[in-house]
């Protein structure tokens, strides 16, 4: 079984329950063996979900108010995590093959050290606000205009490894801007504070009431530290296109054509639009909100309301799939919103297989890397694979 073209979809976050080894990550003192994003979410809410149902998502785990299919018209199953932490890079990279033995360092409960912020002062010449985890764009409404009368930097970070620079366009300037965050990437790249992502977060507006983060964000991430399966298919003239921060997150690295997206929306509007062009490769969506809007909000009534907006979208992608077409759903993390704290938690992540060409579908065994999903991936398209994965093309008819 062979496919022209592959959509593989993240659903940032979007966690099935805790894997063996929570009781190893923990969340405000309390360890992740109770975390279950989708089944905490379906608990809260009269979840509905009915084209992610029919795909098998209740087959994979129970999941109130969506139901096992009794005939599969996909492949369903969840995969543990194998690499050492739960953050958005780790997830991503080990998708791709890679297994990551050190986690990346995040900052969320402490902030960043007195000796970092100190260096990235007299480095850049302004002084530090800020220094906590905190939403983007309530960290504006908190201190933003205090930025604005003293030209201050407002420095903070997430459940993530990354440090986010906060800076407004008329008192920095954006080519100042960029070079404040090489800087910082350049502090943060020494071993004792190596941070995966160092984000300019350019804004604009008068007072905390029109703050808005404007369109000249720039991401300087760290590069994978081996080959990916985007490096083979690039390689070998496959395409690879990257839809919201995929590119950030592997800092281009094997990817052959990008867009960035404001939103889970114009995610989905995007791949859409792509499924109409004919490529021959792989085409890689995050969808962000699920995480950065309601999951570290703690918010799961708007994770579900969101969860059943991607759900009614998911046809008007899928009826434009043909029989050389693959598409895989997963994710790379969990972040249960009725968690404790606001970190991510350690999850099972699902896997929703589904092609045209498929004569039945069924359930595959429970997969134990997620490099299982890239090895697939170049085991399709013929290419080098990774060192870490195993291939479940051959176990689908």
């Amino acid at each position: 079984m062979k496919f022209k073209r592959i959509f593989l979809i993240v659903m940032d976050s979007v966690g099935i329950g805790a894997s063996p080894d929570a009781d190893k990550y923990f969340n405000d003192g309390h360890d992740d063996t109770k975390s279950n994003t989708i089944g905490h979410i379906a608990e809260k809410m009269d979840l509905k979900l009915p084209n992610l149902e029919k795909l098998g998502y209740g087959n994979i785990a129970p999941i109130k108010g969506v139901k096992p299919q009794k005939e599969l018209m996909s492949y369903v199953t969840k995969i543990q995590e194998a690499s050492l932490g739960k953050d958005t890079m780790t997830g991503h990279w080990e998708m791709m093959g890679l297994y990551i033995t050190k986690p990346f360092q995040t900052f969320t409960d402490t902030g960043f050290p007195k000796e970092l912020i100190k260096e990235l002062e007299e480095k850049t010449g302004r002084k530090v606000i800020g220094n906590i985890a905190a939403s983007g764009t309530e960290i504006l409404k908190d201190l933003g205009e205090e930025h604005m009368k003293t030209g201050s930097l407002i420095v903070y970070t997430s459940a993530d490894s990354v440090l986010q620079i906060a800076m407004h366009e008329d008192i920095i300037p954006i080519k100042e801007q960029y070079r404040i965050s090489e800087i910082a990437r350049e502090i943060t790249m020494k071993p004792e504070w190596k941070v995966g992502r160092v984000i300019t977060r350019p804004f604009s507006g008068s007072n905390k009431d029109t703050f808005k983060r404007t369109s000249n964000r720039h991401d300087y991430a760290l590069k994978p530290n081996d080959p990916t399966v985007l490096n083979y298919l690039d390689e070998a003239g496959f395409d690879v296109i990257a839809l919201g921060k995929i590119n950030d997150i592997f800092d281009g690295y094997g990817i052959n054509r990008f867009s960035k997206t404001v939103s889970n929306d114009d995610g989905m509007h995007q791949i859409t639009q792509i499924a109409d062009e004919s490529f021959e490769g792989l085409c890689f969506l995050n969808l962000v909100d699920f995480d950065a809007l309601y999951g570290h909000r703690r918010d799961p009534l708007g994770y579900g309301k969101s969860l059943e907006v991607f759900d009614q979208q998911l046809p008007l992608l899928m009826e434009k799939l043909t029989e050389e077409d693959l598409l895989i759903l997963t994710a790379d993390h969990g972040n249960d919103p009725t968690y404790f704290g606001t970190d991510h938690t350690r999850e099972y992540v699902p896997l929703i297989v589904y092609s045209k060409k498929f004569i039945e579908g069924g359930t595959l065994p429970i997969l134990s890397t997620f490099s299982d999903i890239g090895s697939t991936i170049a085991d399709n398209f013929k290419t080098k694979k990774t060192p870490y994965g195993h291939s479940f093309l051959k176990l689908m008819r």
